[in-house]
């Protein structure tokens, strides 16, 4: 009797590290969707209602920082839930010229480590971007983040750490037909 609780408790252990990786990699992820330009959230018709759903995704705790010497200049560190959401304000929140048309966040080379309430996870990701003055870029960065399971069960990120990889211009006309608005998730 002994042995089979042992066993079960072995199981048990094992099913909530695969349920941790699942809602973490859901989680990394909805994060990039949210990201994306144009948003692809159905309903979502501001960048307000962008940073408040992204914001969810974290403790009030949490860091955002760009590292290296690439993006320490350009992204910095913010600490606290209040930081970050004028970082994302300061990257959203103004009109700028030339104007985003499109970007969108493709994550490879994943990586997720359990550790009871904790983990960490690593990722690359390539970014194509379109501005409205035909110029575009592609960009690379890897991550390095963390997460909480928090009272509730649910996990959250504790820190998205990023450090790029590359950025390579792209000839204008690179891409063409791509939506000005995205209808991909309306019911």
């Amino acid at each position: 009797m002994e042995d089979l609780e042992k066993k079960l408790a072995a199981l048990s252990q094992r099913i909530d590290i695969l349920e941790a990786e699942a809602e973490i990699r859901r989680i990394q992820a909805r994060y990039m969707f949210l990201c994306d330009t144009p948003i692809p959230e159905y309903g979502v018709t501001s960048d307000t209602q962008r940073i408040d759903l992204i914001l969810a995704l974290y403790t009030d705790d949490a860091v955002w920082e760009g590292v290296g010497e690439y993006y320490n200049g350009q992204f910095g560190r913010a600490e606290g839930v209040a930081a970050i959401r004028q970082h994302f304000e300061a990257f959203w929140g103004q009109k700028q010229d030339p104007a985003l048309l499109l970007n969108c966040h493709y994550l490879t080379s994943e990586q997720i480590h359990v550790t009871g309430d904790t983990a960490t996870g690593q990722w690359v990701h390539m970014q194509p971007w379109i501005f409205s003055d035909g110029k575009a870029l592609l960009r690379s960065s890897r991550l390095n983040n963390a997460f909480r399971r928090e009272r509730n069960g649910a996990w959250k990120i504790t820190r998205t750490r990023t450090e790029n990889v590359f950025v390579a211009p792209l000839p204008a006309g690179w891409a063409s037909d791509f939506p000005a608005a995205s209808v991909l998730m309306k019911p």
